[in-house]
C-alpha cells in the first residue's frame, strides 16, 4: 500500500492583457500588477501555504509569477518551503 506523505505544486503563471484591448505597455503592466496582487490576496485568504519564488515583468506589460503551493493541508511540507 502506498500513500502520499507530502505534496506541493510549482506553478508558473503569466498575467497578461488581451492584445486587442489596445492598452499601452504601461497601462497593461498596471492592470497586471493589480491582478497579481488580487491573486496574492486570494491565496492568503484561502489559507493555502504558498511561496512566491520569482516575479518577472516583461517589456510588453505581462508579469510571470512562479509560486510553490501546498497540495495537502494536513501533511508537513516544511522541506518544500526553505
Amino acid at each position: 500500500m502506498k500513500r502520499i506523505q507530502a505534496a506541493c505544486i510549482l506553478q508558473t503563471l503569466v498575467f497578461s492583457q488581451k492584445p486587442e484591448a489596445g492598452l499601452t505597455p504601461e497601462a497593461a503592466l498596471a492592470l497586471n500588477r493589480q491582478d497579481v496582487e488580487n491573486y496574492r490576496v486570494r491565496l492568503e485568504r484561502t489559507g493555502v501555504r504558498h511561496q512566491i519564488t520569482d516575479v518577472q515583468e516583461a517589456a510588453d506589460g505581462s508579469i510571470t509569477l512562479r509560486v510553490r503551493k501546498q497540495l495537502n493541508g494536513k501533511a508537513d511540507v516544511d522541506e518544500y518551503f526553505v
